[in-house]
């Protein structure tokens, strides 16, 4: 039996209640993202402004880690999602 297959099975099963909390675990996965991105940027900025010689390995790594963090909130987002449109 593969992942998908037992993805499905799962869904099939579920109380209403579980589409109402998948809704909610994807907008709390988006609304964590953009807190943890936001608060990189603080942090990029107030680095470049100690250090502005830096400013490139410092956008760089603040790239890289708001990317990492998008990643991990769309993995949610897409999860909670296919639990509510699956039927």
């Amino acid at each position: 039996m593969t992942a998908l297959n037992v993805l499905l099975e799962a869904v099939t099963n579920l109380s209403p209640w579980a589409y109402g909390l998948a809704a909610i675990g994807a907008s709390m996965s988006a609304i964590g993202a953009g807190i943890g991105i936001g608060t990189i940027g603080r942090s990029a900025m107030e680095a470049i402004a100690r250090q502005p010689e830096a400013s490139g390995d410092i956008r760089s790594n603040m790239i890289v880690a708001a990317a990492l963090i998008e990643g991990a909130s769309l993995f949610a987002i897409v999860t909670c999602l296919l639990v509510v449109f699956m039927k």
